[in-house]
């Protein structure tokens, strides 16, 4: 059975579908964020502790970085179903968005080692410790409290990224939205709605962060 909103072509029967719209989107966010942010502490790792997989690993960063993230879902879109191995959206939104993720966050990772004291280093070094046990104990901390905050601002710009991936046929929450629209014209009222969503995904986790920045202060 059908309800119509009062004055409105939208039905009670739309709200569902809105909602996988923002599961999806939710879930793209968390898969992407996870999986581009171990790919991209290791890149900036490696970039900062070798010269070769700098140079090796530059290209990749600067073309990144540099293409508009809506051309990138479209060119791996592309490449795989070139070679015969097409993609789902939600692989290709995964992949893409880790893709850029990861160059995001090895720059705050490289700058976040960088930022550690020298002398740090060659303390800790000096009172017997290995490589590994220095940078697990004495670098990394010190680096995660210095890039904490422009992670989450990065994360937080991930989460509205994820309305590019409708460009692959990803339905998220805004391309749900815009499909609504289109049948009903109600577009001041959804798109509302989905400014609210990316509210209630974004303020949490900014909202969180700064109690996670105190407890590391203290």
């Amino acid at each position: 059975m059908q309800f119509q909103l009062a004055y409105s072509e939208l039905q009670w029967s739309d709200l569902q579908f809105v909602l996988q719209g923002l599961w999806r989107t939710i879930l793209l966010t968390v898969l992407a964020g996870v999986f581009g942010t171990l790919l991209g502490g290791v890149i900036g790792w490696a970039r900062e502790s070798s010269a070769a997989a700098r140079h090796l690993l530059a290209p990749y960063v600067d073309v990144t970085r540099s293409i508009p993230l809506i051309i990138q879902f479209i060119l791996i879109n592309s490449a795989f179903a070139a070679f015969g191995s097409a993609l789902e959206p939600l692989e290709i939104g995964v992949l893409t968005l880790s893709l850029y993720m990861a160059v995001l966050t090895s720059e705050l990772v490289r700058s976040g080692l960088r930022s550690v004291r020298p002398e740090l280093k060659k303390a800790s070094r000096s009172l017997g410790m290995s490589y590994w046990q220095e940078l697990r104990l004495v670098s990394m901390p010190l680096a995660v409290r210095t890039v904490f905050p422009g992670w989450i601002g990065t994360l937080i710009g991930l989460a509205k990224d994820t309305a590019l991936v409708s460009v692959v046929g990803y339905i998220e929450l805004l391309r749900a939205a815009q499909i609504l629209i289109t049948r009903t014209n109600e577009a001041l009222l959804l798109l509302t709605g989905v400014g609210v969503a990316y509210f209630l995904i974004c303020y949490p986790i900014s909202h969180y962060s700064l109690a996670v920045e105190r407890r590391m202060e203290a």
